[in-house]
């Protein structure tokens, strides 16, 4: 690394709280090193009250972009200059881009958890899937896979701050894709089970299993799982949550968010260098084992 720093060195940043688990930081720097790009990339712990002063700060310093994380992903729209067609849709941003002074909000979450599925050869479309979750991730990738082609689509999520953006997310995919959703309360553990068995795919698209809420899972036992069902979770730090552990031991194909960080990461990193990020080798450097 203080080979490549030099005077002309390009800035990216990763605002999140909690960040320090972020394996980002390691990915971005070694594909920049791979092809030679004269950029850095640095995590930041950045939450809700310290945000607006890390996006002037973005502007000020002349950062080329950043990446953004829990929990400032639904709010840091406010900020922006402009935002994608999808990030709007999804009313989340999770990677900013500057050209000289103008941030633009994106969202790859979406695409990279769907991409994750494909090169995992795990194949949605057409079929049901229950997911956990309506925050910015959960929100990309449900819009994200309606879009794509899944068929139906049962979302769960505790009746907080997020509920609202949950029953919007059900009306846009109703309204605007073949897909049907439904959400229900996470409360009701009865439809949670029953939605679980006609599925084919379940996921966990919150922060429940990584700290501080490590070793927690939303699952309350192994009766909601079955062996040909497919469990997928975004958390990566554990690389095996207590989700991801049940269902193994149900005989459940697993897949953590290693995948879908890669795959969203790559997408910000063609936004902010408009170059392909090296997939098989950082695939290697991030020992990615499906």
């Amino acid at each position: 690394m203080g080979e490549r720093i030099t005077g002309h060195t390009e800035l990216i940043g990763l605002i999140a709280y909690p960040i320090r688990h972020s394996s980002s930081p390691a990915m971005q720097n070694e594909a920049f090193a791979k092809l030679g790009l004269d950029y850095a990339y640095l995590a930041f712990e950045v939450d809700n009250e310290s945000l607006e002063d890390a996006i002037k700060g973005i502007r000020a310093l002349k950062l080329r972009g950043s990446n953004v994380s829990m929990p400032n992903k639904t709010v840091v729209h406010k900020y922006l200059d402009e935002l994608s067609p999808a990030a709007k849709l999804c009313g989340a941003v999770n990677t900013i881009v500057n050209d000289n002074g103008k941030l633009t909000g994106h969202i790859t979450d979406g695409t990279g958890y769907m991409q994750s599925l494909k090169d995992n050869d795990i194949d949605v479309i057409g079929k049901k899937m229950t997911i956990v979750g309506a925050g910015g991730a959960g929100t990309a990738i449900e819009i994200q896979a309606a879009l794509d082609g899944v068929k139906e689509m049962s979302i769960f999520n505790i009746k907080d701050k997020f509920w609202d953006n949950a029953k919007e997310t059900v009306e846009k995919i109703n309204n605007n894709t073949d897909c049907k959703a439904t959400l229900y309360d996470l409360e009701d553990l009865d439809a949670l089970k029953r939605e679980i068995a006609d599925s084919y795919l379940f996921a966990n698209a919150t922060g429940v299993g990584m700290k501080p809420l490590e070793g927690q899972t939303y699952i309350p036992d192994k009766s909601f799982l079955r062996p040909d069902l497919i469990v997928t979770d975004v958390v990566y730090s554990p690389r095996e949550t207590a989700l991801l552990k049940m269902a193994k031991e149900v005989g459940c194909k697993c897949m953590n968010g290693l995948g879908m960080m890669l795959f969203q990461g790559s997408a910000a990193f063609k936004l902010w260098t408009g170059q392909e990020m090296p997939i098989e080798h950082m695939k290697k450097v991030l020992d990615i084992k499906y």
